[in-house]
């Protein structure tokens, strides 16, 4: 029976840190923290930000938890930090290789979800300074942007 509540803890944590992305995107990223995060909406030269300090900053919570859990035999504190983990993962697949391309791996899509996903990002990246910032979170997409999207995919003929 621990293996469901395993699951469960990692699964509630994936999902829990979209509200804390959100919640850091919107009050420290473009708050107190805007310094590190102000290179990422006014691109400057070279490969990495500032703003890549905020991976760090959502990495040691996971590693502490996994590392402490396992020295200590606590399989919720591993759960909970390869939950974050897992979150990490996904938002750099999104955010860095498919929203920004800072890596060319996936470049093109009709996926509904991925499309909605890119172009609230790019509403989000329309405001140059801290201020007046719409769509802070990163998984979850509010639905305006999916009908949109839906728009966006081109018509496949009947023909092939």
């Amino acid at each position: 029976m621990d293996i469901v509540f395993y699951i469960f803890t990692i699964i509630a944590t994936f999902f829990f840190m979209e509200f804390m992305a959100w919640f850091t995107h919107k009050y420290i990223m473009h708050g107190i923290m805007w310094y590190f995060h102000k290179d990422h909406h006014q691109h400057e030269p070279g490969f990495f930000e500032k703003n890549d300090v905020f991976f760090l900053i959502f990495a040691v919570p996971s590693w502490l938890c996994i590392m402490l859990g396992l020295m200590n035999s606590n399989y919720y504190s591993v759960c909970i930090g390869a939950g974050i983990a897992l979150y990490g993962f996904c938002y750099f697949l999104m955010h860095d290789v498919f929203i920004h391309q800072r890596f060319k791996w996936f470049r093109n899509t009709n996926n509904t979800y991925m499309l909605a996903l890119r172009r609230a990002h790019k509403i989000h990246h329309k405001h140059l300074g801290k201020e007046h910032g719409e769509v802070f979170g990163m998984l979850i997409v509010p639905l305006k942007y999916f009908k949109n999207s839906r728009n966006s995919i081109p018509k496949r003929s009947a023909s092939k």
